[in-house]
């Protein structure tokens, strides 16, 4: 079945909210899933506009439109108060991208064959970035975790005003990273030939690109609120916690269509791209994407701090940035490396499951 079937939920999501006044599981439900090919053509509007910009100004378009769907899904659920559930996404996108997504890769593009190669280069630039990321999101808890001592209340004013600082110094580092592989060393990090993503086909106008884009954009705004609006009731009918639905449910929603992509050029042999995707898309949420939730968090009255109070969230990233770093040592991966990451997602998983009766 094409992804694009998916499509028709939009109709029937927003018949089930409005007209039929339906129970929110199944508002919930078909929102979500509503979302996942409209991610899709944001990523391919994204990728039209790129080919016709050139690849300085072209790269910046996919980095900026490259998590746009998980940074409304969670811009919607942070309104509605349930900052838990933003943090919750915010480790499920990075887990999930470093482990899930690019274990999918990986295993479809080796099926069958000995082995692929990419650039060592890039893969080890992003793996220092990830690390910084680790580094940087395990401080704020640290912090929170030394001050102890201090009053509840001032201990959570000193958290946000340090998530805010942490923030404010990771999107400086992701502005420089962009500088850095799209401007100053642009030939050092470019792709290989057949790593190359440009899209298939004769190129889009721009005004048919920029169409696609905004129309896509809003029309996952709309699904991304009816999602935010039948979490509770949702997670209340499926017995399960919505911190679970917030690290896996909602940040698989919001990367599905990368997840699908990287498994399309896996199969391509363009291994080189999948790394781009997965792990970058992974970079894009750590530096960018989460402390942008930060400063919107501030900004719209409902202040987010970076401390993840449960311990397994930050094993979780600390464990994806290890996995991610000892698959790039070497430039080359098999399929038993696919394997791995995949089984060290779903004992992640497990354990999150197995967390609903005590998270919030």
């Amino acid at each position: 079945m094409s992804l694009n079937a998916l499509l028709l939920l939009v109709p029937v999501s927003l018949a089930l909210a409005h007209l039929l006044h339906a129970p929110p599981l199944w508002v919930f439900v078909t929102s979500a899933l509503a979302i996942v090919p409209l991610a899709g053509w944001i990523r391919r509007a994204t990728e039209q506009m790129a080919r016709l910009a050139g690849p300085a100004v072209g790269g910046l378009l996919n980095v900026t439109f490259g998590n746009v769907a998980e940074l409304i899904i969670a811009l919607f659920v942070l309104t509605a108060g349930h900052t838990d559930v933003v943090k919750a996404q915010i480790t499920g996108s990075i887990v999930g991208n470093s482990l899930l997504g690019l274990g999918l890769g990986i295993l479809a593009g080796t099926w069958g064959r000995e082995k692929q190669v990419f650039r060592r280069e890039h893969a080890g630039l992003l793996s220092s970035l990830l690390i910084l990321s680790v580094i940087a999101l395990l401080l704020p808890a640290l912090f929170d975790y030394t001050e102890r001592r201090t009053p509840a209340a001032g201990r959570h004013v000193l958290d946000e005003r340090l998530s805010l600082g942490v923030s404010v110094v990771l999107i400086f580092v992701y502005l420089a990273n962009l500088g850095y592989t799209l401007l100053t060393h642009r030939d050092v990090f470019a792709l290989d030939e057949g790593d190359d993503a440009k899209p298939a086909g004769p190129p889009w106008p721009w005004s048919k690109a920029l169409g696609v884009l905004v129309g896509a954009t809003a029309v996952i705004s709309v699904e991304a609120e009816q999602v935010s609006g039948a979490l509770e009731a949702a997670a209340g009918r499926l017995g399960l916690s919505m911190f679970f639905l917030g690290i896996i449910v909602l940040a698989v929603v919001g990367n599905a269509a990368e997840y699908i992509s990287a498994v399309y050029f896996a199969r391509r042999g363009r291994m080189g791209l999948v790394v781009t995707i997965t792990v970058g898309s992974t970079i894009q949420v750590a530096l960018f994407t989460a402390p942008l939730l930060v400063l919107i968090s501030w900004a719209i009255g409902h202040p987010m701090d970076l401390v993840f109070a449960n311990p397994l969230e930050l094993i979780a990233i600390a464990g994806a940035a290890f996995s991610v770093d000892s698959i790039a040592q070497d430039g080359e991966t098999t399929w038993f490396e696919g394997v791995l990451l995949l089984a060290v997602y779903a004992l992640l998983g497990l354990a999150f499951f197995y967390l609903r009766a005590t998270s919030p």
